[in-house]
């Protein structure tokens, strides 16, 4: 199994639509199981192939306390929304960063799984919002785009600084891990 790489907004791929899984073969298996590893590492409930730069619809999901009930999903469609539904959201593609999201509070939508089967379910709770979260993501949307301009502009800024931060920092390890005895 490999981890792969999370992609971090303002990544252009993130806006990118998946295209449907055409054919369950062993290549899908290894992608949601390397999927499954990303997410668990990251400390994540929920990953998108998108966010991994996969332009596959696939997710991977697991709300369990133990970590040890994973859901692979191809191809998901919402069939129905109901009610609505506020909660505190946050992203693996986002670190660092929760608002409240308004949701539909039930969802009824269908997917395939490893086995070739074909699911419906009605469900609610947290697993409900996963699900609408992560087919956002495949639809290249981020739960940020549900927030106000000023909101996403503020985040823009707070990331953009951040970055900043990072590379200033870099350069001054860099620049203090050389010897200046060095010649060049």
């Amino acid at each position: 199994m490999a981890i792969l790489k999370v992609l971090h907004f303002p990544d252009e791929k993130l806006r990118l639509k998946a295209a449907p899984v055409e054919k369950i073969n062993p290549e899908i298996a290894k992608i949601a199981k390397n999927m499954l590893e990303t997410m668990y590492a990251e400390g994540g409930i929920g990953l998108a192939a998108t966010q991994v730069n996969i332009q596959k619809r696939i997710i991977v999901i697991d709300i369990s306390e133990n970590k040890n009930e994973p859901l692979i999903i191809i191809n998901p469609k919402i069939l129905k929304l109901e009610g609505k539904e506020e909660s505190q959201e946050g992203c693996l593609s986002v670190p660092d960063y929760f608002d409240i999201v308004q949701r539909a509070k039930n969802i009824e939508f269908c997917y395939t799984t490893l086995k070739n089967e074909t699911i419906t379910k009605t469900i609610d709770g947290l697993l409900a919002i996963c699900i609408q979260h992560e087919i956002d993501h495949l639809n290249g949307k981020l739960f940020i785009d549900y927030l106000s301009p000023l909101k996403r502009d503020r985040l823009k800024k707070k990331i953009h600084k951040q970055k900043i931060k990072e590379r200033r920092s870099k350069n001054s390890e860099l620049h203090n891990n050389e010897s200046p005895n060095k010649i060049l």
